[in-house]
């Protein structure tokens, strides 16, 4: 999905609102997520009506690079 529109949600472990935007995915079909460390957050992404739901963790030994959300 290569410059696609994303809202994208995300919340940290006390309920603070991290991220409330529209962002373009890249070339790649990435999207540059960059989150304080050492905390556990839960994202909210949608993309034409769908809507995919994760916990992310950014402690040391977590994945930097996460592939596997799929849209529901």
């Amino acid at each position: 999905m290569v410059e696609e529109e994303f809202d994208v949600y995300i919340e940290d472990e006390e309920g603070n609102v991290v991220m409330d935007e529209t962002v373009k995915s890249l070339e790649n079909g990435f999207i540059d997520l960059w989150l304080p460390r050492d905390k556990t957050y839960q994202t909210t992404i949608t993309h034409d009506g769908k809507t995919v739901e994760s916990e992310l963790s950014t402690f040391e030994n977590d994945d930097t690079c996460i592939t596997t959300m799929q849209f529901m």
